[in-house]
């Protein structure tokens, strides 16, 4: 049984990671500054930006899945946001050098590539990068790994510099450094929600990240698939759910927002923009679930809108 560290594993994403992963025989252990609410595996304390910390937490495992980082702008200060995700990251690439460890799989981000396409989010995040009045554009759809990386924000500068810095450790170590660009992270209960239901139908609601999604667990069957893949040196996948978050067909979507963007032969009418083909190639990744059926499911429902982090 191969012993993992999961960095963040109390978080959205590591909570479905953490439980993945033990359903599937894994010796997990959680690396956190806060316990998980569900107990399905052991918890330890660590402060990723001390490298010490770090190294003990990462001591006597195979692999770790570093999900851990501020996930998203505007939840610190740009200057916080860029010190804690690159020195974290660095501590997690560095610990997993120092220590041996067979697979590094870390969380990279889809705002590398250019997102948000929203002039209105782009003003908003604060950074030096964002110019008010301009609207950012894909140069086109779907969006896959050779799209230009355009950060718009001290976050997605810090992603993809960890890109960078993955493919250094890879060259120096020979370890494998997986990196999986999340799209937007839902879980099941928040299909249901009307402020989700009303972002499907408003095309506006969801261009800043051409209507993208991943379910959690299709994020674990991401990262549970990572730790496992044929591949060498440093590598990075798009992960996304197989459909967008709108209800409008993608022609209409692209017309109204992104009008004149080409839209790649072969895309169907709900199919993701956000390209998981290399995932479904190298890493056998397949997006399982979709916020229609889920949503269906609870149509009806009169559960109340609740904060889903």
């Amino acid at each position: 049984m191969k012993r993992v560290v999961v960095t963040g594993g109390s978080g959205k994403a590591g909570r479905a990671v953490v439980s993945d992963l033990v359903e599937h025989g894994y010796d997990v252990v959680n690396v956190d500054v806060v316990p998980s609410p569900t107990t399905v595996a052991p918890f330890l304390r660590a402060e990723l930006t001390d490298l010490g910390e770090t190294i003990e937490a990462l001591r006597g495992v195979e692999t770790v899945v570093h999900l851990a980082a501020i996930p998203a702008p505007r939840i610190r200060t740009v200057e916080r946001t860029f010190e804690i995700n690159m020195l974290s990251t660095y501590n997690v690439f560095s610990a997993a050098a120092l220590l041996g460890l067979e697979r590094v799989v870390w969380a990279s981000s889809e705002t590398v590539l250019g997102l948000p396409f929203s002039r209105t989010f782009a003003a908003s995040l604060l950074d030096p990068a964002a110019t008010p009045g301009h609207q950012p554009r894909p140069d086109y759809v779907p969006i896959d790994e050779e799209h230009p990386l355009r950060p718009h924000s001290s976050y997605s500068l810090s992603k993809v510099l960890s890109e960078e810095m993955a493919r250094q450790f890879a060259r120096w170590t020979g370890i494998p450094f997986i990196g999986l660009r999340f799209s937007a992270i839902r879980e099941p209960d928040e299909y249901r929600r009307a402020g989700f239901a009303d972002a499907a139908r408003n095309p506006h609601a969801g261009e800043w990240n051409v209507w993208g999604y991943v379910d959690a667990r299709d994020v674990a069957q991401s990262c549970r698939l990572s730790l496992t893949a044929d591949i060498t040196g440093a590598d990075v996948f798009i992960i996304a759910a197989g459909d967008t978050a709108s209800e409008r067909p993608n022609a209409e979507l692209m017309a109204e927002c992104f009008a004149g963007v080409p839209i790649r032969p072969g895309t169907g009418e709900h199919d993701t923009l956000l390209s998981v083909a290399k995932a479904r190639r190298v890493l056998g990744y397949a997006p399982a679930y979709s916020w229609r059926e889920l949503a269906a499911v609870g149509a009806g429902s009169s559960s109340a809108d609740r904060d889903g982090r």
